[in-house]
């Protein structure tokens, strides 16, 4: 998995404009969709058409994904996905939550804030391995099993 990350990256490197803060939050958002599906979760509305962009819009402000759980996950609940890139800022939210938050399997949601400059070099190419490196940080979080009190 590792050499095919390399592999995509040197074949393939994500090129921005480091102005354009749209631009900056897509590739991520594209990215995060990509770490997520590769760890096993499917995505959920794999249908995107305009109507559709425009409920979860609407409905869902900030969420980039939605996942079934797992095929072989002792879990019952998908992920929401959501992110948060504010203009002219360059700190980038990312938060992974249970797509159904009463269900006895949902953990608790995780996130992080990190400034978007330690993942672009000068010319505006995403490092993708420190990039993967703290999403797939973050979904770990999010899977380890809740300490229990007595």
């Amino acid at each position: 998995m590792e050499e095919k990350k390399s592999q995509s990256a040197s074949k393939n490197p994500k090129k921005v404009n480091l102005v354009d803060h749209h631009s900056i939050k897509h590739i991520l958002d594209e990215s995060v969709t990509e770490i997520v599906t590769s760890r096993g979760y499917v995505e959920d509305y794999v249908v995107l058409n305009g109507i559709l962009q425009l409920v979860i819009y609407v409905k869902e402000k900030n969420a980039i994904l939605f996942t079934y759980p797992p095929k072989d996950s002792f879990t019952s609940t998908g992920l929401v996905v959501s992110s948060k890139l504010p203009r002219f800022s360059d700190l980038y939210t990312l938060e992974i939550a249970s797509a159904d938050p009463k269900s006895i399997s949902a953990n608790r949601p995780v996130q992080f804030t990190k400034s978007v400059t330690q993942w672009f070099t000068e010319g505006g190419i995403l490092v993708e391995g420190l990039f993967w490196k703290d999403v797939e940080a973050l979904i770990n979080e999010y899977q380890k099993e809740p300490k229990k009190s007595k």
